[in-house]
């Protein structure tokens, strides 16, 4: 090839790829001038849709406060049903007293203190009505509102509680000693040793006594069960009797958590309880209390005069209440009208209401910290299962039959603890050993551990519960059965970590018809299934790892509060506190989002169906992404998810899908902003959706907002 020829070819290869390159960029200015018009109309779009939902958001807002209405006229049927509770115990007369009514709680205790000599079993009979005021108190002070208790109120009831308690552990100890008196006309023909299983529902008492002192009984096992001790040898000879005494109920747990909200440290609330200190004051204001009224035997009929007038006027209580609200905003609204009245009620009520359930999504900032290693977190684990109170007890005296009485002898100390091991000032001898004390316990099968429990012991000096002095620790799964030794017997409980089934692995909420809906969560280890109706929850089924498990709790309807209560003493936490969030690793939602979601989406549980969505952990904590699907019946369960995006003030449907690899806000065609998800789905529900949403009773909707609240799906899942 010549060299003319090769430099045509070299001008022509040139020309060719000046030619392409012009070509590629006008391409390329075209298709950028494409995609800034398609932006350009997006971006016109997008503002025209903003512009119109700017028009009408006040309107929407002002229908959505109408549907909100809801929840403050829930407060107010609460609030009567609280007022017909009171009614129909003061009117069925059956001897027990009104939990609401100091009076009436003081008088009790004094009479059942003045009742002597009663025998175990009378004990637990008497418990069962005792255990039931101590739970009807708690209820009255987590459904009460705080608006509607005053401090010396609250400090009473808090007094009343911790009283029963008190002397509910005490007529045990003085039944105990009782049992004990008679062990040796109780003494097994066999051992020679007395043995005693007392059962019922709420206690369990497992006594021995050393009657015969033999060195080489060191093993106790109660009859037809593997529960019992293994005792040293200075135990085996000593005049000594074991007892293990298993309550379903935890009375040494301090009833108040210190961990409250910071809003809550500057209100009342933090004025109750914190601690030591705040018992005691609760305990002395009830002293001072009962005091006052015990001096004075004419207040009997007084207080009863009052109780019935506070029944009566009820209502006129509660007006009272609101008119102090009212007088610290304006010093003339004496002179409105009836009906401005009651519309300011309505709205100081709603305000309360909404104040209330933000704090149910709230989170502390900062989480108290433990003063020592061995101290057990109460924030991080939860004692289940109830107390096993062991003890080492003196025997005392025995009964002796004497030509046809039987003699005793009654110390004045009463029930006396053995002290193991014993305290001595002296020299320790090296060649005398004190060895721990082998407990062998079983766990009671209403309470599901699912990991292995961990054993702590009580203790009394510093008020707290403790890790340490408890070792060799042995669970035996299958049989329920917990082994382990202790230096020094005392109450010990069981704990699990309070959020081992958190975070969530997803959640679905349907509903069932008018006024009922199905809520599902599913954890790493269970799958809980909840029926919610008008003001009941009730659990309906419970999958462990996968297989169905029958529970004591399934088929039972609760008020919300004694619901969630009883989950939690079962072991099926999914309820998170104010500092979960130290514990968990979440996608933790804005407070004032995530209420306006769940309040919104109670508005419209009746017809429409939510779920969970992975995109959900994606999106910032200003947003929340979930499913949704209208759903009439179950023929309509086969319709297809939609995503909703929701910021509180704006909702938008999302053109992505929910198995997308990629996260996108791209609006879906033919859908508009709205200020409210109710808007947001009218847009395209039928009427009987809407019209079903619109007639949903008021505590159907209030009680599946509050479950929502507790278990809070958006931010735990």
């Amino acid at each position: 090839m010549t060299k003319a020829e090769r430099l045509r070819l070299m001008q022509e290869e040139e020309e060719r790829r000046l030619k392409e390159e012009e070509e590629a960029r006008l391409k390329f200015e075209k298709e950028e001038q494409e995609r800034l018009e398609i932006q350009r109309i997006e971006r016109e779009k997008w503002s025209q849709l903003e512009k119109k939902d700017l028009e009408r958001r006040s309107q929407e807002l002002e229908e959505l406060a109408l549907l909100e209405g809801c929840f403050p006229e829930a407060e107010k049927q609460k609030r009567e049903i609280r007022a017909l509770a009171q009614w129909k115990h003061y009117t069925e007369c059956d001897g027990s007293p009104d939990p609401w009514v100091a009076q009436e709680m003081n008088t009790f205790i004094s009479l059942w203190e003045e009742e002597k000599n009663q025998a175990f079993e009378q004990v637990m009979e008497k418990s069962k009505l005792v255990l039931s005021l101590i739970e009807k108190v708690k209820l009255i002070l987590l459904e009460t509102p705080t608006y509607e208790l005053d401090h010396r109120t609250v400090l009473q009831h808090q007094g009343s509680i911790l009283r029963l308690q008190e002397l509910l552990s005490l007529k045990i100890n003085v039944a105990t000693e009782l049992l004990l008196r008679q062990a040796s006309n109780l003494a097994d023909l066999d051992t020679g040793n007395m043995e005693k299983i007392i059962r019922d529902e709420n206690v369990t008492l497992y006594v021995w006594a050393n009657l015969k002192k033999n060195p080489r009984h060191r093993s106790v096992r109660f009859s037809e069960t593997q529960i019992g001790f293994e005792i040293p040898r200075i135990l085996a000879t000593s005049n000594v009797a074991l007892r293990l005494l298993h309550t379903r109920y935890d009375h040494i747990t301090p009833l108040f958590p210190i961990a409250v909200t910071e809003q809550k440290q500057n209100t009342e609330g933090a004025e109750q309880v914190n601690g030591k200190e705040s018992i005691e004051k609760a305990m002395t204001e009830e002293k001072l209390f009962t005091e006052e009224k015990v001096t004075n035997e004419d207040e009997q009929p007084k207080a009863e005069q009052e109780r019935e007038l506070n029944l009566v006027q009820e209502e006129n209580k509660y007006e009272a209440i609101e008119n102090t609200v009212l007088q610290r905003t304006s010093d003339s609204e004496g002179e409105d009208s009836q009906t401005t009245q009651l519309e300011l009620e309505m709205k100081l009520l709603s305000e309360a209401v909404l104040a209330a359930q933000l704090r149910l999504v709230e989170n502390i900032v900062e989480l108290p910290e433990a003063s020592e290693s061995y101290k057990v977190d109460l924030c991080h684990f939860s004692p289940l299962g109830g107390v096993y109170h062991l003890d080492v007890l003196e025997l005392p005296p025995q009964c002796k039959p004497v030509k046809g009485w039987v003699l005793v002898e009654i110390l004045q100390e009463g029930l006396q603890k053995f002290i193991y091991p014993p305290e001595t000032t002296e020299e320790p001898d090296p060649d005398v050993t004190f060895p721990p004390i082998e407990v062998t316990l079983e766990i009671h099968k209403s309470v599901v551990f699912f990991e292995r429990p961990r054993v702590i012991r009580w203790d009394n000096e510093g008020k707290l519960w403790r890790s340490d002095g408890i070792s060799s620790v042995y669970y035996n799964r299958e049989e329920r059965l917990l082994t382990f030794s202790m230096d020094t017997l005392g109450p010990v409980t069981l704990i699990q970590d309070a959020h081992v089934n958190m975070p969530y692995q997803s959640w679905e909420m349907s509903p069932c018809g008018t006024n009922k809906v199905l809520l599902i969560v599913k954890t790493v280890f269970m799958e809980l299934q909840i029926y919610i109706k008008e003001n009941l929850c009730m659990l309906t089924s419970v999958k462990l790892r996968g297989k169905g498990r029958e529970f004591h709790l399934k088929g039972k309807w609760m008020a919300p509060i004694p619901f969630i209560l009883a989950l939690k003493e079962a072991g099926l936490n999914i309820f998170p506190a104010v500092y979960s969030h130290f514990y968990v690793v979440i996608n933790n939602k804005v407070p004032q989002v995530e209420l306006k979601a769940y309040r919104q989406m109670a508005l419209l549980s009746s017809a429409f169906s939510f779920g969970w969505s992975k995109w959900n952990m994606v999106c910032n904590s200003t947003r929340v992404v979930i499913r949704v699907r209208e759903q009439l019946s179950e023929e309509t369960e086969h319709h297809t998810w939609s995503l909703l995006m929701f910021s509180g003030d704006r909702a938008q449907m999302l053109k992505m899908q929910e198995e997308n690899d990629k996260f996108s806000e791209a609006l879906r065609e033919g859908t508009e902003f709205h200020s409210t998800l109710y808007h947001m789905m009218k847009d395209f529900a039928s009427p009987v959706a809407m019209e079903r949403v619109r007639h949903s009773n008021c505590q159907f909707i209030d009680s599946v907002c509050y479950m929502l609240l507790s278990i809070r799906v958006l931010s735990y899942s």
